[in-house]
């Protein structure tokens, strides 16, 4: 359900990595992003802990399986499909798109294992920069251009937020309060009922048995919010299943 790893080892929506240069791309210019149809098959994104108040007011926060889990944002319950993304690849008005899709085509990245130095890179596929005539300028001469210090700018807040999220990630793991997940979504309307696994989420059972002293730590580092901005997420799962239904999402298997 909530699978994060692309067969290319590259991360989420990235299909190439290229560092951004003053020489090999003097006079290239970045076109607007026009659709979302570069998400339209993707159901789950990381997000950082800064978003959690936004975005469990939108999307379920699960965390992905494995060692080393990161959260993620749900915009759909199933492989290859987003709720959010309409036939026209045009999102409703009021859509919150969490930072990691915000970035896109950027990154920062590092250029060799050993170099501890991060460059801004782009992913050429979507043919977003390039030699343009219209669109906003990447570089004044040999110097970044304003739109391309601010992109710099904002990859390196979303890098900030994300090793703040890794912390957060390695603390909530020693808690030992996460688990595999299962949610059983029914509808009167279908045959049978819905089983959703892949994914971790919180034990509410271990959350309530915990010791006063443990809670108060987690309730003073910030842990606590976080934790309960997943759980009251978790309510949405439902929403978005009948909103896979009512887009013609979802595969119905026979009674």
């Amino acid at each position: 359900m909530a699978s994060l790893p692309q067969a290319s080892g590259l991360p989420l929506l990235y299909n190439d990595l290229v560092p951004l240069s003053s020489v090999d791309h003097a006079g290239w210019r970045m076109r607007q992003m026009s659709s979302l149809e570069f998400i339209a098959g993707t159901h789950a994104v990381p997000v950082t802990t800064e978003e959690f108040a936004v975005v469990q007011r939108r999307m379920p926060i699960v965390f992905s399986s494995g060692p080393d889990p990161v959260p993620l944002a749900l915009m759909g319950l199933n492989e290859g499909v987003n709720t959010f993304v309409g036939a026209d690849n045009m999102p409703p008005p009021d859509l919150y798109l969490p930072a990691y899709i915000r970035r896109y085509p950027f990154m920062l990245a590092r250029l060799t294992p050993e170099n501890e130095d991060m460059s801004l890179c782009f992913d050429p596929t979507p043919g977003l920069l390039g030699d343009f005539e219209e669109g906003l300028e990447l570089f004044d001469g040999q110097e970044a251009s304003e739109q391309t210090k601010q992109t710099l700018a904002f990859c390196e807040q979303f890098e900030q937020a994300a090793r703040r999220t890794g912390q957060f990630m390695t603390d909530l793991v020693a808690t030992g309060l996460l688990e595999e997940g299962e949610v059983t979504i029914t509808n009167e309307a279908l045959p049978q009922p819905f089983v959703y696994r892949g994914f971790q989420m919180v034990n509410e059972q271990k959350l309530r048995d915990l010791r006063g002293d443990q809670l108060r730590k987690m309730s003073q580092s910030g842990m606590l919010m976080l934790v309960y901005a997943h759980l009251f997420s978790l309510n949405l799962m439902s929403d978005m299943f009948a909103a896979q239904i009512a887009q013609g999402k979802l595969e119905v298997p026979a009674a």
